[in-house]
């Protein structure tokens, strides 16, 4: 299980991260708190932040989920493939919206995968008693 909650503090600290740069596209883009918006730029990174966190409020319960019911391995594989998706996304995004698909893909299917191998192992728990 120290694999998986590896993971979950990178992924903790990779959302910090995108926090942070948020913060630096504020001042870099004189958008002054509490604005949201005001350049196209900093909206990107702003977006990339708050899509992060849409999906971390899914990652962080199945990912212990899946490594309880399934396997902590392969969690922690899935995790790091999210992780690297949310970088691809992350990068993307800012440049080029237009190019945040395959970021966002391995982001997303890895957490679907976790969610319902999480699930159905606990319901293939609950069956055999």
């Amino acid at each position: 299980m120290s694999l998986v909650y590896i993971v979950l503090g990178l992924a903790l600290l990779q959302y910090l991260y995108f926090g942070f740069a948020v913060g630096g596209a504020r001042g870099r883009y004189g958008v002054k708190a509490p604005a949201t918006a005001g350049h196209e730029v900093f909206e990107r990174y702003f977006r990339v932040h708050m899509n992060t966190l849409e999906l971390l409020v899914v990652l962080i319960p199945a990912l212990p989920l899946f490594a309880w019911y399934i396997s902590p391995r392969w969690a922690a594989g899935l995790g790091g493939v999210y992780l690297l998706g949310r970088f691809l996304y992350f990068f993307g995004y800012v440049k080029d919206p237009a190019k945040r698909s395959a970021g966002f893909g391995l982001s997303f299917v890895p957490i679907a995968v976790l969610l319902l191998g999480g699930i159905g192992g606990a319901i293939a728990a609950l069956v055999k008693g």
